[in-house]
C-alpha cells in the first residue's frame, strides 16, 4: 500500500511540474517542446515504478526499459531538432531601420535637397503622412524638404510609416490624408467602395518587382513563364529551370502587401499556389497561421522590391535574378526593358487638407523628381 501512495505523490507531483513547465512554454510560444513535454515525465515515472516495485531485476531488463525510453525520447526530440534546424537558416531580412529615418533628427540617413524647395509648408494644416517602409526614406526627405523643422516619431506624429496593409487602412478610415505605397490590392479597393471612397493615385515613381536566390542557387535568369509557372505550382525542382535537382521552396509574401499585390498582378488569371505557411505562437496561448517568413534555404525562391533588395544584397546570402535576360538595375528600369516595372503612388481618398494637392504637385515637379531619383528609385518619366 505504501508504494502505491508513494507512487501517487510522485504522480501528482510530475504532473504539477508539467502543468507549470507546459503554461511556461504556451507563454513563451516554445511549443515544439510538447512531445517532450509528455514524454520525459511520463519516462520518468516507468522508471520510478519499475524501481519502486522492483522490475528491473535483470540485465535484459534494464536494457529493454533503457532502449524504449531511448526511442521514445529521441522521437519526441525530432521536432525540436526541426525547429532548430529551421532556424538555423538565416532569414534575408528586407525591413529598413525606420528610426535611421526619422526627419530632422541628428545623424539621420535622409537625403538632403542640395537647394531649398520651393514648396515650403507651414505648421497649420500639415498633410498628415502615412505609407509603406520601402517609401519612409524617400516621403521623409520630401518631408524634410518642405515641412518645418520639428518632432516627427515615426510612429505617432504627422510623418507616420506602417506596411501597405496597414497604410491602406489608416487612409480608409481616415487617420492620415495621404500614403505613399504600392498600387492596392482588389480587397482593399472594395474596403474603400464599402466607405464610399475611392483612391486617388498620382504615380511619383518607378519601382522593379525583383526575385532573388539563395547565392549559391547556379541559376542566374528565368523567364517571366517560368516564374508564373513556379508561383502556379506547375515548375516544382529547380532541374526543370536549368538549376540543380532540388525540389523549389518559393515563398510569398502576406495578403495585401505591396509585394504581394505584385505577384498577383504578375501572375494574372494564372492561379497562384498555396502559399507555405505556419503556425506561429504569439504568447498567452495565441496560435496564428500565417506566410512563411523567407529563410535563405539553397533551393528557396523570394520576392521584394528593388529598393529592399539593395539592402539584401549587401549580406551576399542572395542574389537577384534577371528575367528575360534582363537584370533588375536602376537604367533598365528607367528604359523600360526590364519586364517587372510598376510605378509607386501618392494615393488619396477625399481628404479635405488644402496642402495635400500642392504636396503632391511639388513631388511631380522637377524638384521633387530628383529628389525621387536621388533616394535610389526612377522618377516617373524617361529623361
Amino acid at each position: 500500500m505504501m508504494k502505491v501512495l508513494q507512487s501517487l505523490f510522485v504522480l501528482i507531483g510530475l504532473l504539477f511540474f508539467t502543468g507549470v513547465v507546459a503554461l511556461y512554454l504556451i507563454i513563451s510560444g516554445g511549443l515544439h517542446f510538447s512531445g517532450l513535454l509528455l514524454t520525459v515525465p511520463i519516462c520518468l515515472f516507468v522508471l520510478f515504478i519499475c524501481l519502486i516495485f522492483d522490475w528491473l531485476t535483470t540485465t535484459k531488463r534494464k536494457i529493454w526499459l533503457a532502449g524504449l525510453m531511448g526511442i521514445a525520447l529521441l522521437l519526441a526530440s525530432i521536432k525540436p531538432i526541426q525547429h532548430y534546424y529551421k532556424m538555423s537558416i538565416p532569414t534575408v531580412d528586407a525591413e529598413i531601420d525606420v528610426s535611421a529615418y526619422q526627419p530632422f533628427i541628428e545623424q539621420n540617413k535622409v537625403v538632403k535637397s542640395d537647394t531649398k524647395a520651393s514648396l515650403q509648408l507651414v505648421v497649420d494644416s500639415l498633410p498628415r503622412l502615412d505609407g509603406a517602409t520601402a517609401m519612409y526614406p524617400l516621403y521623409a526627405t520630401f518631408v524634410e524638404a518642405t515641412y518645418p523643422k520639428g518632432y516627427y516619431p515615426y510612429d505617432n506624429s504627422r510623418v507616420m510609416v506602417s506596411r501597405t496593409p496597414e497604410a491602406y487602412q489608416n487612409l480608409i478610415s481616415g487617420d492620415v490624408d495621404l500614403i505613399f505605397v504600392a498600387a492596392p490590392s482588389e480587397s482593399q479597393k472594395r474596403q474603400a467602395e464599402m466607405e464610399g471612397l475611392t483612391f486617388d493615385m498620382t504615380p511619383i515613381g518607378r519601382e522593379a518587382f525583383v526575385f532573388f536566390v539563395n547565392h549559391k542557387n547556379s541559376v542566374e535568369n528565368l523567364s517571366l513563364e517560368q516564374l508564373k509557372q513556379i508561383y502556379a505550382g506547375k515548375i516544382t525542382n529547380w532541374h526543370e529551370v536549368g538549376g540543380e535537382n532540388a525540389a523549389i521552396r518559393a515563398f510569398q509574401r502576406p495578403a495585401d502587401s505591396g509585394s504581394q499585390t505584385a505577384l498577383e498582378r504578375m501572375m494574372g488569371d494564372t492561379p497562384i499556389m498555396e502559399a507555405p505557411a505556419e503556425n506561429v505562437a504569439t504568447g498567452m496561448g495565441g496560435i496564428i497561421h500565417e506566410v512563411s517568413q523567407y529563410r535563405n534555404y539553397k533551393n528557396a525562391i523570394g520576392y521584394t522590391f528593388r529598393f529592399y533588395s539593395t539592402e539584401m544584397v549587401n549580406n551576399h546570402e542572395i542574389k537577384l535574378l534577371s528575367i528575360d535576360g534582363i537584370a533588375p538595375t536602376k537604367e533598365n528600369i528607367r528604359k523600360g526593358t526590364y519586364p517587372l516595372v510598376s510605378e509607386f503612388y501618392a494615393v488619396t481618398a477625399g481628404t479635405d487638407n488644402p496642402n495635400v494637392k500642392k504636396f503632391i504637385d511639388w513631388i511631380v515637379s522637377d524638384e521633387g523628381q530628383a529628389l525621387v531619383e536621388k533616394v535610389g528609385y526612377v522618377r516617373v518619366e524617361n529623361d
